[in-house]
């Protein structure tokens, strides 16, 4: 089992999302940014990490939003997702392919991988308008 932390980082109404490269595993596809937790670390100091390597900025983690456990063939992933703000820096792929920023409606117009699946639909669901 591999546990993985994962970001939600948002941007007025726009949601940071990154392409895995051609190398990686399910490659080419968009995903929340972050990933493998390693040995001693917390989630929370393992997604900063992810994204300073990944995209070369500081963030702050705030609450778990969604976890999921998905059973691959080859493997099966923990995953955690965090609401993160941005603190420092503007996003640049270092480790990714590409990164877009997405307005939630347009989530499914992506591909993901399926352990992402229900969360995209999550959040591409429309919301009441906040007053």
């Amino acid at each position: 089992m591999i546990t993985v932390a994962a970001a939600i980082i948002r941007k007025g109404d726009y949601i940071l999302l990154t392409r895995r490269r051609r190398d990686a595993h399910l490659p080419n596809l968009w995903e929340f940014p972050g990933g493998k937790i390693e040995p001693g670390e917390s989630l929370s100091d393992a997604l900063r990490r992810e994204l300073l390597e990944e995209l070369g900025v500081h963030a702050e983690v705030h609450d778990e939003c969604y976890a999921t456990i998905h059973h691959y063939p080859t493997k099966s992933v923990d995953l955690h997702f965090f609401n993160c703000t941005i603190v420092d820096g503007e996003p640049i792929a270092i480790e990714v392919a590409e990164f877009r920023w997405v307005k939630p409606e347009d989530l499914r117009s992506y591909e993901f991988p399926k352990a992402d699946i229900e969360l995209v639909e999550r959040l591409a669901r429309p919301h009441p308008s906040r007053s």
